[in-house]
């Protein structure tokens, strides 16, 4: 594993988040054809195929995401992610590491989970996905956005360049 001597994130990393980002809001938000196909099929009764055609959108952009994670926690693994602020509060450090390791859990479980539901008719993942684990990652990302506010505004340190122009302050 890389050290985390790196100041910033790589413009690979940072553009590997923000698109991540795009496409998880994307099915957070569309995702009324995943819902409409899981009723029609637990009802019983067939999907029509503008329903069928949304929901397919929605099992590829989780496909997507879960590809995307895996060359993310490559990216990781070999160019490391630089260090918290040193006067960040060892709580902080602690609470981050726990939702930036939650975070990826998540990237993975939840395409998992949504291939179970829709390929596989596993009900039990498709209840996990839609259920805890939606609003887990709905939490987390609030909590993050959040905390990335908190650093910029009130601690004024550069984690949020980190990500986004990758010039340390």
């Amino acid at each position: 594993m890389a050290s985390n001597t790196q100041l910033s994130y790589s413009i690979a990393q940072r553009s590997i988040h923000w698109l991540m980002a795009l496409l998880i809001f994307f099915n957070l938000i569309f995702s009324d054809g995943m819902e409409a196909w899981s009723r029609a099929v637990r009802n019983g009764g067939t999907a029509d195929a503008d329903v069928v055609g949304s929901a397919n959108i929605h099992a590829y952009v989780g496909i997507a995401i879960l590809v995307l994670a895996l060359i993310r926690l490559a990216f990781r693994l070999v160019q490391g992610a630089p260090e918290a602020p040193a006067d960040e509060p060892p709580v902080a450090k602690l609470l981050s590491s726990l939702a930036h390791g939650t975070f990826y859990i998540l990237f993975f479980i939840m395409p998992l989970a949504g291939i179970g539901a829709y390929y596989f008719g596993n009900e039990t993942a498709g209840f996990l996905h839609g259920g805890p684990l939606k609003l887990i990652l709905w939490v987390l990302i609030v909590a993050h956005v959040g905390a990335a506010l908190i650093h910029h505004f009130y601690w004024k340190t550069d984690v949020l360049k980190r990500m986004t122009s990758g010039v340390k302050a």
